[in-house]
């Protein structure tokens, strides 16, 4: 049960401005003092926590005392891609599992510097750096403080469903409010009442999404999405286009073509999927993906297939009872000819990847 009682004390030499600020205000004292006292009350059961309360409350000063070894500051970022600045001792496919855990699934971002990231991206990019560390805990100060607020709270829940998977210890120090039902923490302090809230035990649900599809008609808008393909920033002009919308605002899209199927008349085929970085970690790409087939095949009365090779993705459908995955082999970049090879035979180029496709099936 960490306990503090804690007195910051400010002595400010006397110089003149000093004197003079004194004198002008007429202060009843020539030093400050601030008293922080209270307890934490937490076991060992927990993995998420919140300490949160408005500037001036002591949030900083009683975190660091208190979890002063798992404190994170600022990581040290100096490489040309992130993936270079991520711990040596991590395997590229560890580095890449804690990027897609925390909602950060873009791998043409995975190229780029830290410094030319979004605010939000840069927040994963720093949850992923913890994980991805020797720490069992660490503190996160001025957490979602630079984001804009759906935002943060969309990066909130993609960021406890990451620390959940793991056997980490996760704080978030924050003067906003508006996070903690979107974190679910185990427990909450509150700096401004010097209160403590534990949640241990407690059913834990989402806050409630504002989720809608459109159809439009306007092909144009793939420019807002193309850079963030894992792909190719192509699309074809002749496919049906779907648009995610989150709280009233775009957050994904998916396009859809007809398929020339050997076997089954009527097939469509999933072109291009995309949720914005915002959006990343919070299962949208496999709900867009999935409703979209499920209008195709129940209202539409046709078949619906898709194809990816990304890791996060094929992951998702794994775990959905509706999709059914047909096939698994490499396709060789390499090569003249394009042909599937089975995924048991050594392939002909170290550029091949695994792609995987999929069938939605009404159960």
């Amino acid at each position: 049960m960490p306990t503090f009682d804690i007195i910051k004390e400010v002595k400010p030499k006397q110089t003149f401005r000093v004197a003079s600020v004194i004198g002008k205000f007429d202060l009843q004292s020539e030093h400050i003092v601030e008293h922080f006292k209270g307890n934490i009350d937490i076991n060992d059961n927990w993995q998420v926590g919140l300490i949160v309360g408005k500037s001036g409350t002591g949030k900083t000063t009683i975190a660091k005392q208190l979890f002063e070894n798992a404190y994170i500051t600022n990581f040290e970022y100096s490489a040309e891609t992130i993936l270079d600045d991520m711990p040596k001792e991590c395997s590229l496919e560890e580095i890449t599992n804690a990027f897609n855990s925390v909602g950060f699934s873009s791998p043409p971002s995975w190229l780029k510097p830290y410094s030319v990231l979004s605010n939000g991206q840069k927040m994963r990019v720093d949850l992923a750096r913890a994980i991805l560390d020797e720490k069992d805990i660490f503190v996160f100060d001025e957490f979602t403080s630079v984001v804009d607020r759906n935002v943060a709270q969309i990066g909130s829940f993609a960021m406890q469903k990451a620390i959940r998977k793991t056997d980490k210890k996760f704080i978030a120090v924050t003067c906003h409010h508006d996070v903690e039902e979107w974190l679910l923490p185990d427990w909450v302090f509150n700096t401004d009442t010097m209160t403590f809230q534990s949640f241990e035990g407690q059913k834990k649900n989402r806050p409630e999404i504002k989720f809608e599809i459109f159809q439009t008609a306007d092909k144009s808008i793939w420019k807002m999405f193309a850079k963030h393909h894992y792909l190719s920033h192509t699309h074809n002009n002749a496919a049906n286009v779907f648009i995610a919308m989150v709280n009233d605002e775009v957050a994904g899209f998916y396009s859809v073509l007809p398929f020339p199927h050997p076997k089954k008349k009527n097939t469509y085929k999933g072109h291009r999927l995309v949720i914005l970085p915002d959006y990343q970690g919070i299962g949208l790409g496999l709900k867009l993906r999935t409703e979209i087939a499920k209008y195709y095949v129940e209202k539409l009365k046709k078949h619906f297939i898709a194809t990816t090779s990304h890791p996060a993705i094929i992951f998702g459908l794994k775990k959905h009872p509706n999709w059914i995955m047909t096939r698994i082999g490499r396709t060789s970049k390499g090569g003249s000819n394009g042909k599937i090879q089975n995924a048991n035979k050594k392939s002909s180029t170290s550029s091949s990847r695994i792609t995987t496709s999929w069938e939605y099936v009404n159960k």
